[in-house]
């Protein structure tokens, strides 16, 4: 056998890195979803819609959807050809938010859903996916320079224009704080040095604070901002029971009945109409309400090890640029999951943070799963033996 036909041969031996671990978590997550999505869901719908099942069929259709859609992007030739679509996926993006304003309709009382071929989307979803393609390129074609100052700061104000229009155009304040987030994490894994994220952190932790000390000088009035008013809420939940803070009230009262154990799966009592909209962003509560303490450690354990498999994939990533595309997709997972429980535990204000790959949302469980298939192709190309 000749050299060229034992190279050949060594290309065709060659194995690359399938990660069983993320792909069994994130097919549990859904599972466990569609679960807790029925349990949490068929009471109301069946009393509104006349059909117990109306809720669990739109996500089961979504997750089937985004599963294909996962698998195709996994098997994708190669994740760099991302690289020359991050300029298009920035400016589809900002095309998406401001068709809202025309065509836009509107869902629990807010804009921010457009339907394209009759499928509802939601642009602020989509943005957050362009926004980790595009920071992703931008820092790898900045290379050093995005450690000087003018370069850092280039980068960090690069997200401001769309979360500037998810804010303006949906009023989704969460969502803009989600796109801001993955950009400073995924700036903070690829600078070195901690000074100005400390100084960025501790001036932002500084901000938020003073605002808070303001309204809680104020006195609620009907004409008051509702942001300012939920933050009211948030300081004092009983005091404005029946308005602001009800939805978080009931929310701790099925996390304090639900014990170490909980009730049952199936037997909460606050998703019979206590809970508004409970299969959106407070099914969390209603977990804690059914499977107790021990289920609710459970569900963080397991994205705990969804942020582990995803480490270890950017870690061993062949480029920085596939290292970027999975480290903003753990930024986004991992900043939505913990604003979740903290909304959901009366720790922060309520924002209306859906949990991913569990909450009620066909198209966020969608672009989810595009962003794991994303994760998967970078995954793959990881060469076992070499």
């Amino acid at each position: 056998m000749n050299e060229a036909e034992q190279r050949l041969k060594a290309r065709f031996k060659k194995e690359f890195y399938v990660d069983y671990g993320l792909i069994f978590i994130v097919l549990f997550l859904l599972a466990f979803g569609l679960v807790m999505l029925y349990s949490t869901s068929s009471y109301e719908a069946n009393l509104e819609l006349g059909d117990s099942a109306y809720y669990l069929k739109h996500q089961l259709a979504a997750i089937v959807v985004g599963v294909g859609l996962m698998m195709i992007l996994s098997h994708f030739p190669n994740y760099r050809v991302l690289n020359r679509l991050a300029v298009p996926a920035y400016v589809a993006a900002a095309v998406l938010l401001l068709m809202v304003i025309p065509f836009g309709y509107t869902a629990n009382g807010a804009k921010r859903w457009i339907r394209i071929l009759g499928v509802s989307i939601q642009p602020a979803e989509v943005a957050k996916l362009a926004m980790i393609i595009f920071l992703a390129s931008l820092i790898c074609k900045m290379q050093r320079n995005v450690v000087s100052r003018k370069g850092f700061f280039l980068v960090m104000m690069t997200p401001f224009p769309i979360c500037l229009m998810v804010y303006g155009i949906t009023k989704n304040l969460s969502s803009a704080a989600i796109i801001m987030g993955i950009a400073f994490l995924m700036l903070f894994v690829a600078t070195p040095g901690y000074r100005r994220f400390i100084l960025i952190l501790g001036g932002g932790i500084s901000a938020v604070a003073l605002i808070v000390y303001a309204i809680s000088k104020a006195s609620y009035s009907s004409s008051m901002n509702y942001r300012f008013a939920r933050v009211l809420a948030w300081l004092d939940p009983e005091a404005y029971a029946s308005g602001k803070g009800f939805q978080t009230l009931q929310a701790l009262y099925a996390i304090g009945s639900g014990g170490v154990f909980g009730k049952g799966l199936g037997q909460s009592m606050q998703k019979m109409g206590f809970i508004p909209e409970a299969q959106n962003d407070m099914i969390f509560s209603i977990i804690c309400e059914e499977l107790g303490l021990f289920g609710a450690i459970a569900v963080i354990m397991m994205f705990v090890l969804l942020i582990w498999r995803l480490m270890i994939i950017a870690n061993n990533a062949p480029d920085l640029f596939g290292a970027l595309l999975v480290v903003g997709v753990m930024g986004h997972i991992s900043i939505q999951v913990i604003l979740n429980i903290a909304v959901v535990t009366n720790v922060i204000p309520n924002t209306g943070i859906t949990l991913p790959f569990i909450s009620y949302g066909g198209s966020a469980v969608l672009l989810q799963l595009a962003e794991i298939g994303m994760v998967l192709n970078v995954a793959r190309s990881i060469p076992v033996n070499e």
